[in-house]
């Protein structure tokens, strides 16, 4: 695959199905800061979330038989850091 195929095909999942499956991404990740907040005891937000979401897909790179799959993920998983981070981060703070 080229750079581009996995980007789009980031793309389509995060636009498609996966929104269709865990709704909204950005709702979803304040939804998992707040529940690794209240477990680690310490503040984590909504692009923590998205980071070490895409820091356990590099991990997977390091063992096993790595798929397409891993690396799509984790090009979505730093696309929607880079949502949270600019585009939404005003309504990501309250």
């Amino acid at each position: 695959m080229k750079s581009h195929q996995f980007l789009n095909q980031a793309n389509v999942l995060v636009k498609g199905q996966r929104e269709k499956d865990y709704g909204d991404k950005v709702n979803n990740h304040k939804n998992i800061a707040k529940l690794w907040t209240a477990y680690l005891d310490t503040y984590v937000d909504p692009h923590d979330v998205a980071i070490m979401m895409s820091l356990l897909k590099i991990a997977r790179t390091k063992l096993g038989e790595v798929s397409k799959d891993t690396y799509i993920d984790m090009s979505a998983y730093g696309a929607i850091a880079g949502e949270i981070k600019f585009k939404n981060c005003k309504e990501v703070k309250k």
